[in-house]
């Protein structure tokens, strides 16, 4: 089946405090965006992508791939005002049929082994969500009253989260519902069970700028 990207850069990356959008901050010499795109491009080579990044960005993008002489082919989509929105543009973009993967751009040390395992994944079963368990003891808050849970019931989820693009284009079409907090929430909601894969301990999203220096240290283990 036809493979499909969207890479989700619709945010502002307020919490970086960094005076410039999160997924052009440097990594390795190059900005974090051009890491993810080229990632999906080399896990399948004949892969359609789509950038999706608010409009106000757009030429600050095309700036820096010239720039960085960053000359990977893809579309870019309107950034919406929540994520859900702006997968919504980069879906209304896509016409063929196949396996899409929707992936956030502030996650640049993805593996092409977890794009390519989540893709097959959910050609053959629908749909496919990595995930990595805690590694730490939690406890659930209520006021002044906490206590603990069985940390062994719950995940952390990451992206990309692959899918049956006609069944997830569908999931798209309802109204935008505060509890979306990704894509999985979405297509869960007309009724379609989910499927957890294993995900990678490395597979690090930035949103503070202590995970910049994380990410340049496990840069170079990155592999397939």
């Amino acid at each position: 089946m036809k493979k499909f990207a969207i890479i989700v850069a619709g945010g502002t990356g307020t919490r970086m405090n960094a005076g410039i959008p999160k997924q052009f901050l440097l990594l390795k010499g190059r900005p974090l965006l051009m890491h993810s795109v080229e990632t999906f491009q080399l896990a399948y080579s004949g892969i359609t992508t789509v950038v999706v990044l608010p409009a106000i960005f757009w030429e600050e993008w095309k700036t820096l791939c010239k720039e960085y002489k960053f000359d990977i082919h893809h579309t870019l989509a309107i950034g919406g005002e929540t994520r859900f929105h702006s997968v919504k543009n980069g879906l209304e973009l896509i016409t063929n049929d196949g396996i899409v993967a929707i992936h956030d751009a502030a996650r640049p040390l993805v593996s092409e082994k977890l794009i390519i395992s989540s893709m097959e994944y959910a050609e053959e079963h629908g749909n496919a969500v990595p995930a990595i368990i805690f590694n730490e003891s939690m406890r659930i808050a209520e006021g002044s009253i906490s206590q603990v849970v069985n940390r062994n019931k719950y995940r952390i989820i990451q992206t990309p989260q692959c899918f049956r693009l006609a069944q997830l284009k569908s999931s798209y079409r309802q109204e935008y519902k505060s509890e979306f907090t990704d894509d999985a929430t979405v297509l869960e909601s007309t009724g379609v069970q989910i499927n957890l894969i294993e995900g990678e301990n490395t597979n690090l999203k930035i949103t503070i700028p202590e995970d910049l220096i994380m990410a340049e240290a496990l840069f170079s283990k990155k592999r397939l």
